[in-house]
């Protein structure tokens, strides 16, 4: 599934636009990033996610996911 489809999908299932999921997704991702615990575990896991900024775009996400599920579906198989 590509990434306009993720988006318009989440939209019509919350009943809100594609815009207002994409600000919410970017608002959820600023605050996880500036508020990492201190665990070393989550900054790890967040350092994974390929991104420009400080914290990723939506889009750099839903990149980075579905690549991540590509290939572990290919290992099941």
């Amino acid at each position: 599934m590509n990434k306009k489809k993720i988006y318009r999908k989440v939209a019509k299932e919350y009943g809100v636009s594609v815009q207002e999921v994409k600000q919410e997704m970017q608002a959820a991702l600023d605050y996880s990033y500036r508020n990492t615990p201190d665990d070393g575990v989550t900054g790890a896991w967040q350092n994974k996610v390929p991104r420009k900024g400080e914290a990723p775009t939506p889009d750099e996400l839903l990149r980075y996911a579905c690549g991540e599920l590509a290939v572990s579906d290919k290992k099941t198989r």
